[in-house]
């Protein structure tokens, strides 16, 4: 499946909705990738697709210092699942795929 592009997610936490981006690409044959929200731009780690199911883990700073671990299913151009920080309770994470403009006929 492939899961490269831009994902606009949607994090319900118990602070609120966080918005964020995730680029996912891929470099000779691995997956990579960043998040950018609340004015942070961190790496990916440990970024595995095993069919539908998508994982991940990152550390923000902001609005807290937490480690999270994100665990998904891709489902076209949609994703649901959650992530968790430490103990704190999982957080529902939704999320779409940008649209890749067309290429302008001349």
């Amino acid at each position: 499946m492939a899961v490269e592009g831009v994902w606009d997610l949607s994090v319900s936490t118990p602070i609120g909705r966080i918005k964020a981006v995730v680029e996912l690409s891929r470099q000779a044959g691995v997956l990579t990738g960043a998040a950018h929200g609340a004015g942070e731009n961190v790496p990916l780690g440990d970024i595995t697709l095993d069919g539908d199911r998508l994982t991940w883990k990152q550390a923000i700073t902001k609005p807290l210092r937490l480690n999270l671990a994100f665990a998904v299913t891709v489902d076209g151009d949609t994703l649901t699942g959650t992530s968790t920080a430490g103990r704190l309770p999982a957080s529902k994470v939704t999320g779409r795929r940008r649209a890749v403009p067309a290429a302008v006929e001349r």
